[in-house]
């Protein structure tokens, strides 16, 4: 068996030199289809691991109650999420206060999502998000620092002028590699002394982690506020075994602090820190299923391609068929020699298309500052995927040629 394969292998071969240009016509277009799958699905595996670990740096302890659900509206007809009344500076510092459970409880609020911060002549783009958190909140929110020091309870309390800066900013404004340790900058019409700079966060998948300011909460609250300014509350457990513990006590806690009436939905929501990535990795998930159906479309276009490439070298091969037929050669062997050469082909065409797509579908991953990836899962689907390509396409023509009468394929002119 193994013999006969080979052998049908080296006639494959000789056959796709002989018509060298119709061929590679057809590897093209088997390439193509595969390109496009392994391609845009290795670069949805990026776009998922950058998800992931963006979401992940957030404390995969952590949970957040806010005033509002956390939903992605895609589309007129998707479904807008939810607001509830927004959670007070008295409903968030008590919530702390009554929390028994052992976590590590944190308050704080948005300033601004599009703050400019200023140091000497440096000025930073107005797309700097400004929170105000107590001290701690880096442990909640899965910050580290890089230099200098955290808040202290007493500059939270007394609202002091201290900020500190995430990795972009510091990069914007000491651009002549200063140290940025006590040195006074900007924010709005205010100063701020820099106490803290953080370590790198990221900003994969356009979430900006390092273009962030952090002030005291009392000080956001005394000059940034807003008329019905809300506030969230995070809470980090010691491990994620403790999570739905932590979850329920502190749904019991608030649902008092905001007198919720036994029987009463939540007027509030509790999400998981992971939660947000599931749903983006949810919608992509419905990408990947047209990435497939587009590659499928186009294989099913080469599948066609092949199909009568191989009915053309059959008539144009009808002399060699009989003088084979002639000299034993049986309709099993005629027939698994066109097999063969419709798989090779299709082989070609898809190890090409693999490598293409690889290619492709790194480069993304690159920019994503994911790394390598190898979609071995892919890979094989796309093998596998020509090799079906490759039989069913050759079948027929194989069949027709196995069929051939011998005599009158040697007159055949």
């Amino acid at each position: 068996m193994a013999s006969f394969i080979k052998e049908n292998i080296k006639l494959s071969l000789s056959s796709i030199r002989a018509q060298l240009l119709r061929t590679t016509l057809t590897v093209l277009i088997i390439s193509i289809g595969i390109m496009a799958l392994v391609g845009i699905l290795t670069a949805i595996d990026a776009i998922k691991s950058s998800i992931n670990s963006n979401f992940t740096s957030m404390g995969a302890n952590t949970f957040t109650i806010r005033n509002r659900e956390m939903d992605l509206r895609i589309g007129e007809n998707g479904r807008k999420p939810k607001h509830f009344k927004n959670i007070t500076y008295e409903e968030a510092v008590r919530f702390t206060k009554d929390y028994s459970f052992p976590a590590v409880p944190s308050v704080s609020t948005r300033a601004s999502g599009a703050g400019t911060m200023k140091y000497a002549s440096k000025k930073t783009n107005p797309n700097i998000r400004v929170f105000g958190s107590d001290e701690n909140y880096l442990a909640t929110s899965g910050y580290e620092l890089d230099r200098g020091r955290n808040f202290s309870a007493q500059e939270v309390l007394y609202g002091n002028h201290v900020v500190l800066l995430g990795k972009d900013v510091v990069d914007a404004l000491f651009t002549k590699k200063e140290d940025p340790i006590d040195k006074i900058i900007t924010i709005g019409s205010g100063k701020y002394k820099v106490i803290g700079t953080l370590k790198s966060k990221g900003n994969s998948s356009g979430f900006g982690g390092d273009k962030v300011g952090i002030l005291t909460l009392n000080n956001v609250r005394q000059y940034f506020s807003v008329p019905n300014m809300t506030f969230t509350i995070s809470v980090l457990t010691d491990n994620a075994q403790l999570m739905d513990a932590a979850i329920s006590e502190a749904m019991g806690t608030f649902r008092v602090i905001r007198q919720v009436r036994i029987g009463e939905e939540n007027n509030f929501e509790i999400t998981k820190s992971d939660n947000l990535a599931n749903m983006l990795i949810g919608l992509i998930g419905k990408a990947t299923t047209g990435a497939t159906i587009i590659g499928v479309i186009t294989l099913l276009g080469a599948a066609i391609g092949l199909m009568n490439i191989m009915l053309v070298s059959v008539t144009e091969r009808t002399r060699e068929i009989g003088i084979r037929k002639a000299i034993g050669a049986t309709k099993k062997a005629i027939r698994g020699q066109f097999l063969v050469e419709a798989v090779v082909i299709c082989q070609i065409g898809g190890l090409l298309g693999i490598i293409l797509g690889m290619a492709i579908g790194n480069l993304i991953s690159f920019q994503l500052g994911v790394g390598f990836i190898v979609p071995w899962v892919w890979i094989i689907s796309g093998i596998i995927l020509c090799m079906f390509v490759g039989l069913s396409a050759g079948l027929y023509p194989a069949v027709k040629a196995s069929k051939l009468d011998p005599i009158d394929a040697l007159r055949f002119e």
